[in-house]
This record gives C-alpha cells, structure tokens and sequence, in this order.
C-alpha cells in the first residue's frame, strides 16, 4: 500500500491525470516491484485492483521501467494496463446507453463514484435516479434483457436494486431516490440530479455528482457504512481539494441538512493528513478542521483497505441518529435505529456461514 501511495501522490499532476515526475523519481518503487515473484506481481496488481488505482499506478511503473529498460516489468505493465484500459471503456460503453434510455423514460440518473476514478473504473457500477422502481426494473429487463439480482436487508433498506446485464462482468447497481446505508438521506439524494455535471469519456457524455455531492456521497459511504478508504477515495478527494473545486459553503449547507457535517469534516481531514503524508499537501478551511470531532483519527492499513477506527465512527453514527430525532426526521431516525441489528445480524451470519449475503 504504501508503495502505491508513493506512485499515485508522487507520480501525477494536479489532476491526477497528466503524469508529472520522470520515471527516475520512482526507481525505489521499481526496484522493489521487480523483486517480486509472478505470484507476488499478481497479488500487487490485486491489491491496486481493488483500490481502483491499477492504471494511474501502473502508468508511473511502466514509465519507470522503460527508463530503466526493465522489460519484465515494462511488458507486466503494458499488458495489465491494456486489459484494464479495455475493461474500462466496455463498461462505460454498455454504461452509456443504460443512462440514455433511463433519462428518455423519465428517470433522471447520475452515475455516482463509479467514474470518479476515471482512468481507473470500480467493481461495480453505481447509478442513482429519480425514477419509479416500476420504470427501473421495466427499462433494464425489457431494454437490456438484465436479471435483477437477489435483494439482500441492507438493498432494501437502502432502496436500491442490482442488475446483470448480458455481457457486462460488473453489475448495475441502482439507487433509487435514497442514499445511505438505510435510505435514509432523501434531501441530500435529491441534490445528485438537481446539481448533475456533464463528464464525457471517450466519445460518451455522462452525468455525474457535482464535487460537493461527490464528497457526500463518499463521506456517507466510508464514514457512516464500510468504516475504510479505498486509496483512490484519497487520491480523487485531494485532487478535488488541490483544484479548490469545492465549494465549502455549499458543502456545509448540505451536510448540516442531511446530520453529516461532523463525518464530512473528519472525512476530508483524514483525506488532507493522508495527501500530506505522502509529499502532497492540500488545503482545507479552519472551518472545517473545527468541525471535526475526532481530529486526531488517522487511517491504518488493514487487509487491503485503509481503515478507519470503529470507536469513533460508531461516534458518528449515533450523532446522526441523534441529530435525525432532534430535527423532527422521524423517517430517517427510524431507519437508522435499524442499522445496529441489521450489522449484528450481519456478522452472525458471516461467523456461522462464512458470507453476509442475504443481509448487507
């Protein structure tokens, strides 16, 4: 992990993007990847895979490598990168029609964090819209032939349903008309389509979240849900705070509206102290800072993720539910008092069965 950090912080521009260092700047990097064992070599490339960063990391190898003339590890790069590249594009190329023909039946739709990584692209493919269930399900089994899978607790609570399409490995998850991990944010969901930008890729035109929802979507997803980062939600964060991209005001507004401005400080504080840690500072207002209540938490690498301490996110979790009640969201505070058995029941059923499915 940290040898990805070093080429994702150290090998790339503003926007994390355009490479910016030479490839002599990462000979300690490349040095310790060649040592690797072809097992080895497949568990760093799983490893990158599954913190969405394997193209923006490889991309600065492989520039090394070629300085250096190591054709091993040149070819490794090049031939994971090609597959990926081509997996990437496939899925935003079945993506694209998807979002069109569910915006021509009235269901506006947002693709949220699955094009945030761009080059690199998630597992899955995530979705949100304000059309009717009905019209979803009609769209994606009549027009796309898709088998709508198993809905498990958690999918329900959450109101979204996941779909797979022929053809396309990574299913189509869609979130309709809720966030969260109990559904319970409908005023922050309404904002992703009401503030919607255009990004195209290759040829297509998407909508995504404006970076303001992007961090509220996050911040509800790894402070409030899965309790890790992902080394791209570090990477993709400071580049939006480099580029002074988003407006705090507006941030603030709405994090106070949906009861998650303290996880929203914590969340881009721990994004700011880990860019910082890896020779790439970024600035984030007083204002914020001050409204973190745990300034002092900090990510630590666990598995393969960056976790998060479960003290004072479950912290987090209760002043949510606390601030639901007080403000008279009986629908959300409802929801989220849910949340403790539906986690218990969760982990019961992982240490009996060996799997969660049929929960989260």
């Amino acid at each position: 992990m940290d040898v990805l950090s070093r080429l994702i912080f150290g090998g790339y521009a503003a926007d994390f993007a355009a490479l910016s260092a030479s490839g002599e700047q990462f000979y300690t990097e490349l040095e310790y990847v060649a040592k690797l064992s072809s097992e080895e070599l497949r568990d760093f490339s799983s490893l990158a895979n599954d913190n969405h960063v394997l193209v923006r990391a490889l991309q600065v190898l492989e520039q090394a490598a070629i300085k250096t003339g190591n054709e091993r590890i040149t070819g490794w790069c090049q031939e994971a990168l090609t597959a990926e590249r081509n997996r990437a594009q496939y899925a935003a190329s079945i993506l694209a029609p998807i979002c069109s023909v569910l915006e021509s039946a009235g269901a506006k739709v947002a693709v949220i964090k699955s094009l945030d990584h761009w080059p690199d692209l998630g597992s899955d493919l995530d979705l949100y819209t304000t059309g009717s269930p009905r019209t979803i399900r009609q769209v994606m089994r009549n027009k796309f032939g898709a088998e709508e899978e198993a809905r498990s607790w958690g999918d329900r609570l959450a109101h979204k349903w996941n779909f797979k399409v022929p053809g396309l490995p990574e299913s189509v998850e869609i979130h309709v008309r809720n966030l969260g991990q109990t559904g319970e944010q409908t005023i922050l969901a309404q904002r992703v389509v009401a503030r919607r930008l255009k990004k195209s890729i290759h040829g297509l035109t998407f909508y995504v979240p404006a970076p303001e929802e992007r961090v509220l979507i996050s911040t509800l997803q790894r402070m409030y849900r899965h309790f890790y980062f992902r080394l791209c939600d570090m990477a993709d964060f400071a580049m939006l705070l480099r580029n002074n991209a988003i407006d705090f005001v507006e941030l603030r507004s709405a994090a106070m509206a949906g009861r998650i401005w303290p996880g929203v400080a914590n969340f881009l504080l721990l994004v700011s102290e880990y860019a910082k840690q890896y020779g790439s500072p970024v600035r984030i207002s007083h204002e914020v800072l001050a409204a973190a209540p745990f300034p002092e938490m900090r990510v630590q690498v666990g598995g393969n993720f960056l976790r998060i301490p479960k003290g004072p996110a479950a912290g987090l979790y209760r002043s949510q539910l606390v601030g639901a009640g007080i403000h008279g969201d009986l629908r959300a505070a409802l929801r989220l008092s849910m949340l403790p058995p539906l986690a218990v029941s969760a982990f019961v059923a992982y240490h009996i069965t060996g799997s969660d499915k049929g929960v989260w």
